[in-house]
Formats: C-alpha cells, structure tokens, sequence
C-alpha cells in the first residue's frame, strides 16, 4: 500500500521560467543531493502548473523530456522548429516532446493553463487525465494525483477529498479511483539500468 501525502497549495513553491519569461508553481520535484530545490540545475523531476499569457519560446531544458496538458483554456499549438507542430488546442490532453525541442508556442483563443510534468531522463514519467470514474491499479514509485477541479478520490479504501489546485503524492502502489471531478495523475518512475 501506499504512502500517502497531502500538498498543501500554500507551500507550493514559485519558480521563474528557466528563460525568464514567466512563473511556474511547483507543485512537486526532486533534487539530486545538494542541489537547490527549486533551480533549473540538479533537478531530477518538476510537476507545476503555469499561465501561458502570450506566444513566445519555451526554454531549452536539453536532456529532459516533458509532458504538458492543458488544464484551462484552449488553442494552444506548440510549433516545433524543423518538425511538426504540437496540437495541444483541446484541454485535457496530454503531449510528450524532448526538452531540447525548439518549440514556439501560438494562443488562438487566449491564455491558457498548463500542467508540466518534466524529468531527466533516468526517468520514465507519464500523465493521463481521470474523469468520471476512473479507476486503475497505480504501479510506480511515486504518483501525484492532482486535482484539476474539486475531487473525490479513493486511494485504497481511504477517501480524500481535494480541491481544484491540492493533490497527492502517493509513494508506492495502489489502487486508486476517481469518485467525481477531474484529476490529472502523474506517475514518475526511474529507468532500468541497460
């Protein structure tokens, strides 16, 4: 079973964009030993949520894969240089690409709000958005359920209910069901040695 944590959204941390040209609010991360949580160096994995208010390039984060969802808004297109571009218009839906992915980003209705679920690649992370009633057996070493609207979760036979912008980390497996709302659920998982 699982141990169970409970982010509070008030201790989330603030972190400017690697190039400056907003702010993330970290939600959950990982360092290596000595490096300053929070920075762009030494970090293993990040899970945030950000406003992106205006088209501009996203920042070179060479050596890290990324996934992003759009939680709010829609018409988000991610203009990869050299290669096709992302369609991330429709809310919910997640998108992988390669932190070193020259990407300019193009709003066609708007702002929009975004999860980010970045990590190096010792890594192997994943997002799926749980609506309705999802459920499903959660298999990697760390998860974070968060709440994308209010939510009601069950992590094994323990309830929890969340708020829109609270989560869970959840450290080791479980089962875990959706019992109303929307939630996205990260999973971060380290890669096998070759």
């Amino acid at each position: 079973m699982a141990d169970v944590v409970r982010l509070d959204p008030h201790a989330y941390r603030r972190t400017p964009w690697k190039n400056g040209g907003g702010v993330t609010v970290d939600i959950a991360d990982a360092y290596i030993p000595g490096a300053e949580p929070g920075s762009w160096s030494g970090m293993l994995w990040r899970l945030g949520r950000t406003e992106i208010v205006e088209p501009g390039p996203f920042s070179d984060l060479s050596g890290y894969d990324r996934i992003l969802t759009v939680i709010g808004g829609r018409g988000l297109v991610l203009d990869i240089e050299g290669g096709a571009a992302l369609d991330v218009r429709e809310p919910y839906r997640p998108v992988r690409f390669r932190g070193e992915d020259r990407i300019v980003s193009r709003l066609e209705a708007g702002p929009v709000a975004v999860l980010n679920l970045i990590a190096d690649r010792r890594h192997h992370i994943d997002v799926a958005i749980l609506s309705g009633t999802d459920a499903r057996a959660v298999d990697a070493p760390i998860s974070i359920v968060y709440a994308v609207a209010d939510s009601a979760v069950a992590v094994g036979e323990e309830m929890f209910s969340l708020g829109g912008d609270e989560a869970l980390r959840l450290d080791g497996t479980a089962m875990l069901a959706l019992r109303a709302g929307r939630a996205a659920l990260a999973t971060i998982n380290s890669r096998s040695a070759p």
